[in-house]
């Protein structure tokens, strides 16, 4: 983790000199505001000194004025910083959400495969809020704090050096304490990230599996998983919680001495005539502008402190290889007619534990290959190889003769077309789940794709018809009823490569004879890989490979596997019985 940490530096040259007219302007607004706070108590040792000893009343109006015109100049300076600035890093907030999530998106699959998407939610809109304390207000805060306290300690100096340096004792130890504590709170919001992110993620999962979770009667479970994950949250609140406490009780203890001793001294000095009153006022005022930047950059330091822990996360993500940047992915394919072959192919998730074993195919354009085999075979491996959602191990994988791997992954996937078995349906209405890959198509277009797919067949039955919204994942649809959906949408995207995995599985009997039909329309012409536990779905298939235990045990037509009395023999009868 630690070599994710952010520098200053890299924030600096990243986010905060990219916008260094805008903190200019921020940063000459607070100094305004600042020396115009600085007039109250320069008038009232003035007030004190010589417009009461003098009952001068003209000079008692001018103060008013001069008081009530910095007063002004406070709250509009004021207005417009916060204004200016907190805009602007809402802005930034915006923008690094928007480069985070297309870095995500950028990710290869098997990111994905080990991360909660709720999780992830969590590190795209949480940890980049951070940000806004470094380029808002709290950055501008602690510089104009910064220099209010210089204004003030040297106008303390100047009416008294002894009170002053008897000031900057307890100052030098807060700083000091402060320093530690927000080097020790880091970390610990960096943590506090991380235990947000599991929490959402796995109060995500419980949501979009209630169904699960009810029939099976496990909501107490779900509720104790969740109330241990708020508990880890709670502890690690409590912890910075402490942390920032030992902070701001320092702040409140030295401003106590300070002021105490202060009064001592002030009023030991003032008895013997080495200081007016209207001195010691002005010093206790000016005091408490010197002291009140510190105490607030106490403030402003934690919420820096938690900007540079999410900061640190979220660089971690952007320092993720993306699947684009692989150096040799620079082939543009053009003109792609669909000529697939595996070479040799090898691969495993894990070392030594190869999930495919050296296998070969070859899947000319237009020709339609099923792969057939026990659950945990490889056939889902395959049709992932030849999404290019997998890079193999050894061997290549080439389309039209050119190996897929040097491949750029835009211009091999704008051709490629995928159809689930449980496919994922985005929440809104039926025509928006259709064009999801061709969001302009014609109308006409549209309406093949529904008609190829026999969505129309129920969707004539609803009363908005392709305007109907489906509810989160089509929940509000069956299984058949989605499926036809997610063949309607790979109609319209009119890909030369289909993968069709389980395409057929959820479909009742009816469904399934009506979609047969469609699928032999929608392979046609089109290199297509199907993966099916139906075999009746396959029969008609260029060839059909047999796969177990990683490996293509055989490949053939159905006549020729039927004649051959093998393990596609064996499963075919197996079903036919059933």
């Amino acid at each position: 983790m630690s070599k994710n940490k952010v520098s200053i530096a890299s924030v600096f040259k990243t986010i905060i000199w990219p916008r260094k007219k805008l903190l200019f302007v921020g940063l000459l607004l607070i100094v305004i505001s600042r020396l115009a706070s600085l007039v109250l108590p320069g008038a009232s040792k003035y007030l004190m000194d010589d417009v009461i000893v003098n009952k001068d009343f003209d000079k008692l109006y001018t103060i008013i004025l001069w008081v009530a015109g910095a007063i002004v100049v406070q709250a509009i300076t004021s207005f417009a910083l916060t204004r200016l600035l907190s805009v602007e890093a809402q802005h930034l907030i915006a923008q690094l959400r928007v480069k985070v999530q297309q870095k995500v998106l950028s990710l290869p699959i098997n990111f994905f495969d080990n991360s909660k998407s709720g999780e992830l939610v969590s590190r795209i809109m949480s940890d980049v809020e951070g940000v806004r304390n470094l380029v808002g207000t709290g950055l501008v805060q602690l510089v104009g704090g910064s220099l209010t306290s210089i204004i003030s300690l040297i106008l303390l100096i100047k009416i008294s050096p002894m009170m002053t340096a008897y000031v900057l004792i307890p100052v030098a130890i807060f700083g000091f304490v402060a320093m530690k504590a927000f080097g020790f709170i880091r970390p610990i919001f960096r943590e506090r990230g991380k235990i947000n992110a599991e929490v959402t993620g796995r109060l995500t999962e419980t949501l979009n599996g209630v169904r699960v979770v009810k029939g099976f009667n496990a909501e107490q479970q779900e509720i104790k998983a969740f109330e241990t994950g708020v508990n880890k949250l709670y502890n690690n609140v409590k912890t910075s919680l402490t942390s920032t406490a030992i902070v701001t009780s320092s702040a409140t203890l030295l401003l106590g001495l300070a002021s105490a001793g202060i009064m001592g001294i002030g009023g030991y000095m003032i008895m013997n005539d080495e200081l007016t009153f209207g001195d010691f006022l002005a010093f206790t005022l000016y005091l408490g502008f010197m002291i009140a930047p510190i105490v607030q950059m106490s403030n402003i330091g934690s919420q820096l402190t938690e900007g540079f822990a999410g900061l640190d996360r979220t660089e971690e993500i952007m320092n993720m290889e993306s699947e684009h940047d692989l150096a040799q992915r620079v082939h543009e394919l053009k003109d792609l007619k669909g000529d697939i072959k595996f070479e040799n192919v090898s691969f495993a998730y894990e070392e030594d534990k190869e999930v495919i074993k050296n296998i070969s195919i070859d899947a000319p354009q237009g020709s339609v290959t099923a792969l057939v085999g026990s659950s945990g075979s490889g056939k889902s491996t395959i049709a992932s190889l030849v999404s290019s959602f997998l890079i193999p191990d050894s061997g290549k994988i080439t389309i039209d003769g050119h190996d897929l791997a040097t491949a750029t992954l835009n211009s091999y996937r704008q051709h490629l077309g995928v159809v689930l078995q449980d496919d994922f349906l985005f929440e809104g209405t039926i025509r928006e789940n259709i064009t999801f890959p061709r969001p302009n198509s014609t109308e006409e277009a549209i309406q093949e794709a529904v008609k190829v797919a026999y969505v129309n067949e129920f969707t004539d039955r609803f009363e908005l018809g392709l305007e109907t919204v489906i509810g989160e994942r089509g929940v509000k649809l069956s299984g058949g009823q989605r499926q036809r959906i997610a063949i309607a949408r790979a109609v319209l995207a009119n890909p030369k490569i289909l993968i069709l995995d389980e395409a057929t599985s959820n479909l009742d009997t009816e469904s399934e004879a009506l979609i047969q039909e469609s699928l032999s329309k929608l392979m046609e012409g089109r290199t297509t890989f199907v993966i099916a536990h139906r075999l009746s779905t396959i029969r008609k298939a260029d060839q059909i490979l047999v796969v177990e235990n990683g490996e293509i045990k055989e490949k053939g037509n159905h006549n020729e596997l039927i004649k051959l009395k093998g393990r596609y023999h064996e499963l075919f009868t197996y079903q036919a019985r059933i």
